[in-house]
């Protein structure tokens, strides 16, 4: 009975750090919006799109590198702009050769925007990044729904019109120069190391695991400076919940030996 006990406590506290770690997947879960990640899906990259220009372009065209991806809009109020800022960002201090090691390719959901709205946002990411940066090597396109639903099914990113705005995701996909899904970083805040690491599992066509679960878990994303800062108490929490669960384990077990050494 006593065992029976522990064991049940055992299972209310493993219970309790599982929902520690499976709420925000669970919250989300409910919505339209998200990212299914579709690791080896291929994207379409003879889907045509326009560029900042107004010129028909082919993904294939740009995907001369690994692509670093994002779907946003461009007249988005605020969400996309911590994107765009969070890859500005990354850009400045990524060991990388932009145009060479890889290609940002930023793509508008609203099908209603235009050559003006990409030179627009593209004049506000390369002012973000502070720096000379190849104008080639981020290129933001406009197209229609076709084409904007053609990439955003084949990379599992669901978004959904809202009035006059658009709800949507936050994050990048990383693509090989093939057009292969091989890893999603997730939010508006990117560490180097892991962009860097992505391109290069992205030049081979490895597929690699999601860094950002594990960093949207143990971080979160300052809303003024727009960096990753440690989520204490969440870490805590889960923490100090697996600990309680370990030592009623080891509390079961000593008694389960105590009570085979009466035995004998």
């Amino acid at each position: 009975m006593r065992g029976a006990r522990a064991a049940l406590a055992i299972a209310l506290v493993l219970l309790g750090a599982g929902a520690a770690f499976g709420h925000d997947e669970t919250a989300a879960a409910g919505l339209a919006i998200g990212i299914d990640e579709r690791l080896g899906a291929i994207v379409p990259l003879d889907t045509v799109f326009r560029d900042e220009q107004g010129a028909a372009v082919l993904l294939r065209d740009l995907a001369r590198a690994p692509i670093v991806l994002s779907l946003v809009y461009f007249r988005c109020p605020n969400a996309c702009d911590f994107l765009l800022t969070g890859i500005a960002d990354v850009l400045k201090s990524l060991p990388a050769v932009p145009g060479k090691d890889f290609t940002v390719l930023t793509i508008s959901v609203d099908e209603r925007e235009g050559p003006a709205d990409a030179q627009k946002a593209k004049r506000i990411g390369l002012e973000s990044i502070q720096g000379p940066f190849p104008p080639d090597a981020w290129r933001f396109l406009t197209g229609d729904a076709a084409s904007i639903d053609a990439v955003a099914d084949a990379a599992g990113f669901r978004f959904a019109r809202n009035d006059d705005d658009f709800d949507h995701p936050l994050g990048l996909i990383i693509l090989s120069p093939q057009g292969k899904v091989v890893r999603y970083l997730n939010g508006a805040a990117f560490l180097p190391a892991d962009l860097k690491m992505s391109l290069l599992e992205a030049s081979t066509g490895t597929i690699g695991p999601t860094i950002g679960k594990v960093l949207r878990f143990c971080f979160r994303v300052d809303p003024q400076s727009h960096t990753l800062v440690f989520n204490t108490l969440k870490v805590t929490a889960v923490v100090t919940l697996l600990f309680a669960a370990g030592f009623v384990l080891y509390l079961v077990l000593s008694a389960g030996k105590r009570r085979a050494k009466g035995r004998r």
